[in-house]
């Protein structure tokens, strides 16, 4: 049977699924869930990340990694944590920069967080020849605590989806997947008895809003991580810096958007990041944070553009893929803006590289 016919029959037994929950199924099902069993990752997959553009996104990350280490003392242990490693290639490139510093890298212990068996398998891969070998762990909270913490989570918020509802004329409905007398999926609105917390900014009937508890616990997290251990959390992803409406939830095919509700588990699921109820997660907490930068200022920030031109005059030949490579991760038309940036740290002394000026 397959997921969606499985699906399908929970749902006409127990009634229409939240979105949160549809999504979950969709990707971590142990069966035929998507990054359980078949995650297509890269330019013959179904989407790409920002590593996988080019290597100057890892290399910086790693060089960025350096400069906390640093400025948390550079203490002869740290743990570098990366959640939802991908295939690996951002820690690849991470600790190949930070050869750059040797007793960084003989400071580290390094700790991957991926649920997925496929994809553990290629980051093991990946990483088979690196100066460190990893360890996984299954949550934040197997991290110990008695050294301190630089984390790394690019691309994790969109994986922790959100319930949907929606501001009807009658009140506000929740936005649910429900199954037609023809055994098909489809999108309805389930009327709100309770327990809903209204938002604080103004929403036009029809319009949708996204709650995601599994991000705002991510956020609580990782601050009582770095709070308890010191250290830094990085967070870069799709999304809005402000609070607002909007319905955010798309399926990825070979790179192309396609129907949600289509092949249960054979497409990438996404939603925006939700960075202030993260932000405000971790302030509750207890942790401090920064402000949200878009992806291309950061990386700006970070050196990005002078190690364009490095790796151009070291290779002429490739000096057009180069800045095509500069524009997709840097460009507001591209990944500059659409992707944000921001951190997660303890404590409030420690100036995380990249967010010294917050205006």
């Amino acid at each position: 049977m397959s997921l969606k016919d499985r699906l399908a029959r929970e749902i006409a037994l127990t009634g229409p699924m939240t979105i949160a929950d549809y999504v979950t199924r969709c990707l971590h099902d142990p069966q035929d869930g998507y990054y359980a069993t078949r995650p297509a990752i890269g330019a013959t997959g179904d989407f790409i990340t920002a590593p996988m553009v080019s290597q100057m996104f890892g290399e910086l990350i790693g060089l960025w990694a350096v400069e906390l280490w640093q400025r948390l003392g550079a203490p002869e242990r740290v743990r570098l944590v990366e959640v939802g490693p991908g295939d690996g290639t951002l820690m690849a490139d991470a600790l190949r920069a930070a050869r750059l510093a040797p007793d960084f890298l003989q400071a580290v212990d390094l700790i991957l967080i991926e649920p997925s068996a496929p994809l553990r398998e290629a980051q093991a891969r990946m990483l088979a020849d690196s100066d460190i070998h990893p360890r996984w762990v299954s949550s934040l909270d197997r991290i110990e605590t008695d050294a301190p913490v630089i984390l790394i989570a690019n691309e994790v918020l969109d994986c922790l989806p959100a319930r949907q509802f929606v501001k009807t004329e009658d009140g506000w409905a929740e936005r649910r997947v429900g199954v037609s007398d023809d055994g098909d999926l489809l999108f309805g609105l389930v009327k709100i008895t309770g327990g809903f917390r209204r938002p604080e900014y103004p929403v036009d009937p029809g319009q949708t809003i996204e709650i995601s508890d599994q991000q705002a616990g991510f956020g609580r997290d990782l601050a009582r991580l770095v709070k308890a251990a010191s250290g830094a959390a990085l967070l870069i992803d799709y999304g809005r810096a402000r609070a607002g409406a909007g319905d955010t939830l798309q399926g990825l095919r070979r790179h192309q958007k396609v129907d949600p509700l289509t092949d249960p588990g054979a497409v990438d699921l996404t939603q925006w990041a939700d960075f202030p109820a993260v932000l405000e997660a971790a302030i509750h907490a207890g942790a401090e944070i920064t402000g949200c930068l878009g992806q291309g200022e950061l990386l700006r920030l970070l050196g990005i553009e002078h190690r364009a031109e490095r790796l151009k005059a070291g290779r002429p030949d490739a000096a057009a893929v180069i800045d095509r490579q500069l524009d997709r991760l840097t460009g507001d038309d591209q990944m500059g803006t659409l992707f944000k940036a921001c951190a997660i740290f303890s404590p409030r002394a420690l100036v995380v590289p990249g967010f010294e000026d917050p205006s």
